[in-house]
């Protein structure tokens, strides 16, 4: 597949992430169900901005070949992430019966990427 396809999608993807988490925290939470605190909210925000962070990064970077001495550390953090994320939202779906299905979704999601 196009490396420039999939940089591209991913940055959108993510500052779309970044931005919602940054700016409507509180939204999201009462969205699903949870009661936002004010540490819950600054964890959100904080996320929001790596999220964003890391759109940047694979903005900047689409046109490069992912792979190669110069855009190595770049396949190397997107690697990581959501290889983390994915064993995180991995365990969720297997030892939580709630929201299974989202869980399930956005796993599937994350492996698309």
């Amino acid at each position: 597949m196009n490396t420039k396809l999939i940089m591209t999608v991913s940055a959108v993807l993510m500052a779309v992430s970044g931005l919602a988490l940054t700016f409507f925290p509180a939204d999201l939470l009462k969205y699903t169900g949870t009661d936002p605190n004010g540490l819950l909210l600054l964890i959100l925000q904080i996320l929001g901005g790596l999220y964003f962070a890391f759109a940047m990064l694979n903005w900047t970077a689409k046109s490069n070949l992912i792979g190669g001495i110069y855009s190595r550390p770049v396949a190397i953090a997107n690697f990581t992430h959501f290889l983390i994320g994915g064993l995180a939202l991995l365990k969720e779906c297997l030892w939580s019966k709630t929201h299974y299905l989202l869980v399930l979704l956005l796993l599937f999601m994350l492996c698309l990427l």
